[in-house]
């Protein structure tokens, strides 16, 4: 006899159907699962059989073939078991009902039957939703994360018995729902403010300015003047996620399998700060079948390189395209995938190798050759793509023992959201810009005019203080920036003034 179960899988941070199959036959026994599956799913038969004698039901001692359609893409997970043990006990008639097109099965099974989570539950219950299937069978801790797809009714299952018994009708199982509005609206919270930051004004300013304008930004100063601190305070201030962006968020997690049990949405700017020891797979993403990377995991959020300059120089070199797309394509023998990778990069490095270079309270120890070595690490193509350079000095004590706290991140984030809407209009209908620094060479021109003092005030700069070439399309943006920050639609004079301030390695400052 045969059995047809609708299961689904992913492929990048989307998901596609796949058709489970099984087919029994009275011939010599045997087990054989077809339609390119990885390791995971050819150890499912030990899973499923298991499962069925534990949950009192009968494993055929006939020839077991499953077929995994569409056959020529590779299959990886175990969220295929409970498919594929409804199939076969739909296809030796242990099951009395004949049609189960209608519902979307996934789950993997443990050797008593019961049923574990799986990854990529959310693109799943979208794809269900897209496609006109309107229900689906899912394990009982996915439930949450399935229903925030909304329009398809998700039916959450502890055991192949009570799944056996939900599809018999014996067994009555509710819809699991959730208010989606209200879920997003109390997850949008952090719990870090930048009110906890004592000192550091001008870096705090350069990091707003930043925010409003999509900047990638690299602070500079001794260990401990509060470089890290900042860092992962700056995501506080990003303009708030939208559901749309919250979803695709939380996709990329899901499928990395980093989304946390009892965190069904990510409805914060994710902030990533991977070891610099990573590898380029760790960063970018790879595997036999191309997993989402650390670039991935910050898309609309941060991504934090602390110490830079300690990274391996391949390593930082890959990043290059996801910085200029906004995504990253993994190619491999077997496919090739991409996934979203529109990511604030937000660095910090130490002024030389011992850290105290310029640090009027410790000596350095460091030669001028070792200074240019060590700010060398980073190349041009890659100092090319960020745009504020900024100095982070120690904190006094005076600072530290303040009791009087900094500003809220709410009032700056307040700042940047009026700041990219102005961008927002700005932008209309080109596609791919959101705000100043997605703004190619030709629109800057546009947008971002200044009079004959402002030229004069950049021909000084680019002649006197030696910043280079590259950095005059930088300016500019964050001048465009500073001036959306204060509602201005012209480029002031203090505008370009204090952008020209954050180019500070572009001055060989440390030398």
């Amino acid at each position: 006899m045969l059995a047809k179960i609708i299961s689904a899988a992913t492929a990048g941070i989307d998901a596609y159907t796949v058709e489970v199959e099984a087919d029994v036959q009275q011939m010599l026994p045997a087990f054989a699962t077809v339609g390119l599956p990885d390791a995971a799913v050819k150890e499912s038969k030990e899973r499923v059989q298991s499962a069925i004698k534990n949950s009192d039901f009968v494993f055929p001692a006939k020839k077991i073939t499953i077929n995994l359609a569409p056959a020529d893409v590779k299959k990886e997970g175990s969220g295929f078991d409970l498919p594929i043990a409804i199939g076969i006990l739909g296809a030796t008639g242990q099951i009395l009902r004949d049609n189960y097109e209608d519902l979307v099965i996934v789950g993997e099974l443990a050797l008593d039957g019961q049923i574990r989570p799986v990854h990529g539950i959310l693109p799943m219950a979208i794809h269900a939703s897209r496609n006109g299937r309107g229900k689906m069978l899912v394990p009982i801790d996915n439930a949450k994360e399935a229903a925030m797809a909304g329009g398809v009714e998700v039916y959450p299952v502890r055991s192949l018995t009570e799944a056996i018994g939900f599809l018999e009708g014996s067994v009555d199982i509710q819809p699991f729902t959730v208010d989606i509005a209200s879920l997003f609206e109390e997850s949008r919270r952090y719990d870090v403010d930048f009110s906890d930051v004592r000192g550091q004004e001008s870096a705090k300013r350069a990091l707003e300015v930043a925010a409003a304008g999509g900047h990638n930004i690299i602070m500079v100063g001794p260990p401990g003047s509060g470089k890290t601190m900042l860092a992962r305070r700056l995501p506080t201030i990003l303009p708030n996620m939208t559901l749309e962006e919250a979803l695709e968020t939380t996709k990329i997690h899901s499928v990395a399998g980093r989304l946390p049990r009892d965190t069904p949405l990510i409805a914060t700017r994710p902030f990533r700060d991977p070891h610099h020891t990573i590898s380029n797979a760790g960063l970018i993403g790879g595997g036999p079948i191309p997993k989402p990377g650390e670039v991935s995991l910050a898309h609309h959020g941060v991504l934090f390189l602390d110490e830079i300059a300690e990274f391996r120089r391949e390593v930082l070199e890959v990043m290059r395209q996801p910085l200029e797309d906004g995504k990253v394509t993994i190619s491999r023998a077997a496919t090739s995938l991409s996934y979203p990778a529109s990511f604030m990069l937000a660095a910090a490095m130490n002024p030389c190798p011992c850290g105290y270079h310029g640090d009027n309270r410790h000596d350095c120890a460091c030669s001028p050759m070792q200074i240019q070595r060590y700010m060398s690490r980073l190349s041009g193509p890659l100092m090319d793509r960020i745009d504020i350079h900024v100095e982070v000095p120690a904190v006094n004590f005076k600072e530290l023992s303040s009791e009087t706290c900094g500003e809220k991140s709410k009032s700056i984030r307040d700042r940047v959201n009026r700041a990219r809407r102005r961008q927002l209009d700005r932008f209309k209908g080109q596609k791919g810009v959101f705000c100043n620094a997605h703004m190619e060479s030709k629109r800057i021109r546009e947008v971002c005019t200044i009079d004959e003092k402002g030229k004069s005030l950049l021909n000084r700069a680019m002649t006197k203080q030696g910043l280079s070439a590259r950095a005059f399309d930088r300016i500019l943006k964050v001048a465009r920036t500073i001036a959306d920050l204060e509602d201005t639609e012209a480029i002031a004079i203090p505008h370009l003034a204090e952008a020209i301030g954050y180019r500070s390695l572009d001055r060989n400052l440390w030398l």
